[in-house]
């Protein structure tokens, strides 16, 4: 009996050899399974960094959008709920009457066309004019150019505010105060920060194009009109969105330059419900949702070409 057992243990131990032989033998065949699970930790690895980052990304867009969620839930406020502490983070009762009375308390349309005007001129302006600069900068060939565009960049350094008193004794001198000159003529003559975001995306361009479109008699007024301008449509988007955003939101241009309360622009009009006393929250906020609006409309349309702009390698891609 003891030898009958002692010979079924041998067999079962030479087949379990056989079969640990068999399955080494597979597993050299196929993909190592090393590899394999090498390759699954690196997907889970792979999708807990994405998770993470996602709710990174969510936490961060939550802090941001929080001044803008209580800018418009505070806009739908009675002035009664807004005064209360602690604050409500969902109004009890919703006004919507807060935006028809903001719209009746100053000339909102009025203003609202006022800001468009100097808008689409500012736009327009820095786009044709810083263009054209960093074209000069990125593919004319003149003596000391390093050095000049040197000095553009430098003019960064110094704050608007020193600038101020000076350009304002400018203006009085040109008889442009009461007027939206100050606020225009600007833009038609650069910005340093456009031209060299231009100009960075120029330089990504071949100059092979330049060379056969003068080969061909094309002047550098030509070149840039008809190759380089369409070539940077992204770039100049960027420029339009950054212009319209900054002439859209200022206040203290308009509050220096415009005296006759017909031209005012949104940003002083919005002024109204703010005395020394009091503020009419409720319809400040209603107010700034309003001017918000088109911002957002437009950041929203034209985002492709804003990432686009944004990248200085785009033109080369083009």
């Amino acid at each position: 009996m003891e030898a009958k057992n002692y010979v079924q243990s041998e067999e079962q131990l030479a087949s379990q050899t056989v079969n640990s032989h068999r399955t080494s033998q597979a597993e050299a065949a196929s993909p190592s399974l090393k590899l394999r699970r090498l390759f699954q930790n690196r997907k889970v690895k792979k999708r807990l960094s994405h998770a993470v980052i996602s709710l990174l990304l969510i936490a961060i867009s939550i802090v941001l959008l929080t001044p803008i969620y209580w800018m418009v839930i505070t806009s739908l406020k009675p002035m009664s709920e807004i005064m209360q502490f602690p604050p409500t983070i969902f109004p009890k009762e919703i006004v919507w009457s807060n935006y028809l009375d903001t719209l009746q308390a100053f000339p909102f349309l009025r203003y609202t066309a006022n800001t468009l005007f100097i808008t689409a001129f500012v736009v327009l302006g820095n786009i044709l004019s810083n263009s054209f600069i960093a074209y000069g900068f990125a593919k004319i060939s003149f003596p000391g150019r390093n050095f000049v565009f040197a000095l553009v960049l430098a003019t960064m350094m110094i704050p608007g505010f020193v600038t101020l008193i000076p350009q304002y004794i400018l203006f009085t001198k040109l008889g442009w105060v009461g007027t939206y000159l100050p606020l225009i003529v600007p833009a038609f003559f650069g910005s340093a920060f456009f031209i060299f975001l231009m100009r960075q995306f120029y330089m990504s361009i071949s100059n092979e194009l330049i060379e056969a479109a003068k080969i061909d008699g094309a002047s550098h007024f030509y070149i840039w009109r008809k190759i380089m301008l369409p070539l940077t449509k992204p770039a100049l988007v960027t420029v339009a969105i950054f212009s319209f955003n900054g002439v859209w939101n200022d206040f203290l241009g308009p509050l220096l330059y415009v005296h006759d309360e017909s031209m005012y622009t949104l940003q002083i009009g919005l002024q109204t419900f703010v005395s020394q006393t009091t503020t009419q929250w409720n319809y400040l906020m209603a107010g700034s949702t309003m001017v918000l609006i088109p911002v957002i409309v437009l950041f929203f349309i034209c985002q492709k070409y804003f990432i686009e702009g944004m990248d200085l390698t785009a033109g080369s891609k083009g």
